[in-house]
């Protein structure tokens, strides 16, 4: 299993709400599963099993993405370098996680 450090996740934690509750899955397997996602470009679907349940993995994801915790973070992983590329857009649903590269000019990447 990939997963980020104590230390990458000791600078990326203050960008994530406080986990309550039974939850099954920390916040750090949660991140690991984003960044696996940003980076393979696979669906949720193909989520490895260890990343836990696909589904719980992007709903979690998707209740930070609609509070505004997902901006927070992705930029949080673009400044500790964890994510290969630099991501311009980003958007969440159902089937993936989608992040396109800036091109070299500072100018959207298409498709």
């Amino acid at each position: 299993m990939t997963l980020i450090t104590e230390e990458q996740y000791a600078v990326l934690h203050p960008h994530l709400p406080v986990q309550r509750g039974n939850v099954r899955i920390p916040n750090r397997i949660v991140v690991s599963a984003l960044i696996y996602v940003l980076e393979s470009r696979c669906s949720w679907r193909a989520l490895p099993k260890h990343f836990g349940k696909w589904h719980t993995v992007y709903m979690r994801l998707h209740r930070w993405d609609e509070a505004g915790v997902l901006g927070r973070l992705v930029a949080a992983l673009q400044e500790q370098q964890l994510v290969g590329a630099d991501v311009d857009v980003q958007h969440l649903d159902s089937i993936n996680a989608e992040a396109r590269p800036a091109d070299n000019r500072g100018k959207k990447a298409t498709r």
